[in-house]
């Protein structure tokens, strides 16, 4: 198993849990800002190593997130 079907697995059985809380889920407004920011850095070129690791996490969650919302809306059209 790699990590994307790691992560496929866990979206799934998240996403079974509460499908209907699930699809409604959504980053913080502090959390978004602060995407705002590293983005606004990285397209500057301003960007430090330690920033961008950070921005990195914050993508790959809201991929995991986005994962997670359609496997719940598939469950949910089912």
């Amino acid at each position: 198993m790699n990590v994307a079907e790691a992560f496929e697995d866990v979206a799934g059985l998240l996403a079974q849990m509460a499908p209907e809380k699930i699809i409604t889920l959504k980053s913080s407004k502090k959390m978004s800002e602060e995407v705002e920011r590293l983005v606004s850095l990285k397209k500057a070129g301003t960007i430090e190593t330690e920033q961008s690791a950070a921005l990195e996490r914050y993508l790959a969650l809201d991929l995991f997130i986005s994962l997670t919302k359609a496997r719940a809306q598939a469950l949910l059209a089912k």
